[in-house]
C-alpha cells in the first residue's frame, strides 16, 4: 500500500436552503449558480454526500474510498477502531440569511435506536454577524415537557428560550437536547457528529415556493430535549498567536483555534488522528517535504493522520480552527 503523503482538499457539498443566502458565494468564494446557498458540506461522510478529493494523487476518490484503502494511515488506528470505514465528523459552513427552524439533535442512544445514526453534538463558530444578529440556544431557566407543550402550542416559545446577540468569534457548543436555532445574519462554521439527523420543533409558520411547510417533530422531540437551563451559553476561550488553544473537547471533537502570523512548525505526534483546518480569517499555506496546499478565508483541509509534521505560513493575519479527535 502507498503511503497517505498529501493534504486533502475535497469538493464543497454546497445545499440549497429555504433560509440560506448570498455569504457562501460571495465572502468565502463558493463557486455556484445555485441561489440560496445555506450550507457548505466540506467534509462529509453522510449517506448520498460523500466528499471527493480534488487534489494531488488521491483527486477523484471519495471519503470513504480512502478510509478503505488507508485506514489508520488516513484517520488514526483508534478512530479507525472506532469508526471503521465512517468518517465521524461532519465539517460545514452555514449562511442564515433568515433564520433556522428552532430544533435539536437526539443523542446517540436514541439516534441509533430509531434512525440507526449517530446523534449529533456539534458547535459553531461565528464568522460574521450582522448588527443584531442573534441565535436561539437554551432555556432562560429550567422547564419542563407541559410548559415547553404549552408555549409551542401558542406559538410563544420565544418566552421561555435563551436569545444571545452574536459577534465575530463567539463560541457555542450544542449538546445533544439542546434547543436552538441560528437566527438571520449569521455566518457560522459548524464542526458536529456525522448525522443529518434534526428535530424540527418550529419553523416560524414559514412556506416554501410551492406553498409547502416544512415538516416538524413534535412528538420525537419531546423525549429528546434537554429542558435544564445553562447560566450562559457561550463557550469562554483565549488566544495566542501562532498557537493553538482548545475551545472546545468533548468524546466527538476537539477544537482548537490557531492565529497564525509568519511561519509556524507543527508536530502531531502526540494524536492519533486526522486533523482538520478550517480557514477563517486569511489564508495559509500549509507544507513539508512532500506537499504544499493554500487554504483560504472559506476553505478546508484534511492533514491524514500518517502526517505528524508540517509548517504553515501566512503573509497576511489569518485564522484557523484545528479539529481532531483525541
Amino acid at each position: 500500500m502507498q503511503k497517505l503523503n498529501q493534504f486533502l482538499k475535497f469538493e464543497p457539498i454546497l445545499k440549497e436552503k429555504i433560509w440560506g443566502g448570498e455569504k457562501l458565494a460571495t465572502l468565502l468564494k463558493k463557486q455556484t449558480n445555485k441561489k440560496n446557498i445555506g450550507e457548505s458540506w466540506e467534509v462529509s461522510d453522510v449517506e448520498g454526500d460523500t466528499s471527493e478529493v480534488v487534489n494531488g494523487d488521491c483527486k477523484g476518490k471519495n471519503l470513504k474510498e480512502l478510509i478503505a484503502e488507508f485506514k489508520g494511515d488516513l484517520v488514526g488506528e483508534k478512530v479507525f477502531k472506532s469508526f471503521g470505514t465512517k468518517f465521524p465528523l461532519l465539517i460545514k459552513f452555514i449562511d442564515a440569511k433568515e433564520a433556522l427552524s428552532i430544533q435539536l439533535h437526539p443523542n446517540d442512544e436514541l439516534a441509533m435506536k430509531r434512525h440507526n445514526s449517530f446523534g449529533k453534538t456539534e458547535m459553531w463558530y461565528i464568522m460574521q454577524a450582522d448588527d443584531k444578529a442573534n441565535l436561539i440556544v437554551g432555556f432562560q431557566k429550567d422547564s419542563n415537557k407541559e410548559e415547553y407543550l404549552h408555549h409551542l402550542e401558542n406559538k410563544s416559545l420565544l418566552e421561555i428560550l435563551n436569545v444571545d446577540e452574536v459577534s465575530k468569534g463567539d463560541v457555542y457548543f450544542i449538546p445533544t437536547g439542546r434547543v436552538h436555532a441560528i437566527g438571520a445574519g449569521v455566518l457560522l462554521a459548524e464542526i458536529q457528529q456525522t448525522s443529518d439527523i434534526t428535530y424540527r420543533v418550529y419553523d416560524w409558520d414559514r412556506q416554501d415556493d410551492q406553498g409547502n411547510y416544512r415538516d416538524l417533530h413534535t412528538d420525537l422531540a419531546l423525549d429528546a430535549i434537554d429542558y435544564k437551563a445553562e447560566k450562559k451559553y457561550t463557550t469562554s476561550y483565549s488566544k495566542q498567536e501562532n498557537k493553538s488553544s482548545e475551545i472546545v473537547s468533548c468524546p466527538y471533537f476537539t477544537t482548537n483555534v490557531l492565529p497564525v502570523n509568519g511561519k509556524i512548525a507543527l508536530n502531531h505526534n502526540d494524536k492519533d488522528s486526522f486533523v482538520i483546518y478550517m480557514c477563517v480569517e486569511g489564508e495559509v499555506t500549509l507544507s513539508n517535504e512532500f506537499t504544499t496546499e493554500t487554504i483560504a478565508l472559506g476553505e478546508t483541509i484534511l492533514i491524514p493522520a500518517s502526517i505528524k509534521e508540517f509548517s504553515i505560513t501566512s503573509s497576511v493575519k489569518s485564522e484557523l480552527l484545528e479539529v481532531y479527535i483525541q
